[in-house]
């Protein structure tokens, strides 16, 4: 089967309900979904209170695959009314391509959004491919194998003043290429010197601008972020280099429906870099619709503009354009053309302020169909 026609069975599974289930009220439905945690109601009560909800998915890399999202939320104290929500999100999947893995997003908010505290980590094995680097290497032959990951990233960050937050954190990522397909000496892997396993453990620095009202489903306010890392055999890493991370998103509410929201992201990267942590164009959340890891190198820039809709009762939808770039350096940005990404989404509200998105999203010969937790950003 061809992956248009994968991308088809997909969408099929998610249009071809039951006639049962399409005669069902809306009272019937939020019942069923009540059992589940899925009642887009919060119970401080319950300490987390969950939701547990399925959905497929068609990436380039994974193909079709099925997914499960649990996610929490939670007050660190009860009767604190002003800070927003904290949320914790477990993701899990396995595909058609024998692709398996987890993954967990945290956000949670003390003593009145003075402290902060994010988690994001991931553990996977995923049969894929490894172009090269640069813009002309995606455009050849990929070389087949199976990545074996682990990834944690904390931060802890305090307030300034304002809106204005500093913070420190740890990066750490293992990777390991296995069942490399015809290794040779003029494949991608020996070229690049890639093969093997590869150990990153640096130290991060932050710095934080945050006006957004929510952040899992932002309506209006701005975001700012400058995240500098650095990776040492001091502190673990198989080598020395470092990233800077850039972020600005802005959104921009057109009434009590309709949002706006715009962002501007890039990734710069420097010194003796595993090519598994060079800046890559494509993932669930920007350049949606490219196969992650195709278009890497050391720095990468992408835009997007965003446009959501909320429907009645718990539906809502969006649509985005946007475009990326990716160089040896920040002046070789534009010496080759931009990777343009289109797409559109459904969302379905699960807790207040926190949806699962269903996003179609087509890229240079190439489309991709994610089910994730919360905004893409």
């Amino acid at each position: 089967m061809n992956k248009r026609g994968a991308l088809f069975l997909g969408l099929l599974s998610l249009i071809n309900t039951p006639t049962e289930a399409v005669a069902m009220t809306r009272e019937e439905i939020d019942g069923f979904l009540g059992k589940v945690g899925a009642d887009n109601e919060y119970d401080p009560g319950k300490g987390i209170d969950w939701s547990v909800l399925p959905g497929p998915f068609y990436t380039p890399e994974l193909k079709l695959g099925l997914g499960t999202a649990i996610a929490g939320v939670y007050r660190v104290d009860p009767n604190d009314h002003v800070t927003q929500n904290s949320s914790v999100s477990f993701t899990g999947f396995f595909s058609t391509s024998g692709a398996l893995g987890l993954g967990m997003k945290n956000y949670t908010f003390f003593t009145g959004d003075e402290w902060r505290l994010f988690i994001d980590g991931s553990l996977a094995k995923i049969p894929t491919g490894f172009w090269g680097i640069g813009y002309s290497a995606a455009q050849g032959n990929e070389q087949k194998y199976t990545q074996q990951s682990f990834s944690l990233h904390p931060q802890i960050m305090r307030q300034v003043v304002g809106n204005l937050y500093a913070g420190l954190g740890w990066d750490l990522s293992t990777f390991d290429a296995k069942s490399i397909k015809d290794p040779h000496p003029g494949d991608n892997f020996s070229h690049y010197d890639a093969g093997g396993n590869t150990l990153s453990s640096g130290v991060t620095v932050n710095i934080n601008f945050d006006s957004r009202d929510v952040i899992t489903r932002p309506r209006h306010g701005q975001f700012f972020s400058a995240e500098y890392s650095l990776f040492d055999p001091a502190i673990g890493s198989d080598s020395h280099f470092t990233a800077l991370q850039l972020q600005y998103n802005y959104y921009f509410p057109l009434n009590d429906q309709d949002v706006l929201a715009f962002d501007l992201w890039g990734r710069f990267a420097r010194g003796d870099v595993p090519w598994d942590r060079l800046s890559e164009a494509g993932d669930d959340n920007r350049m949606r619709g490219y196969y992650q890891g195709r278009y890497r190198d050391n720095d990468v820039v992408s835009t997007q503009l965003e446009y959501r809709k909320k429907l009645n009762w718990r539906h809502g939808y969006v649509l985005w354009v946007g475009a990326g770039a990716l160089g040896d350096t920040p002046k070789n940005l534009s010496d080759h053309p931009l990777l343009p990404t289109i797409g559109a989404g459904y969302r379905f509200e699960v807790k207040p302020d926190m949806n699962i998105r269903l996003d179609l999203g087509f890229g240079k010969e190439s489309a991709g169909f994610y089910f994730q937790v919360a905004e893409a950003f």
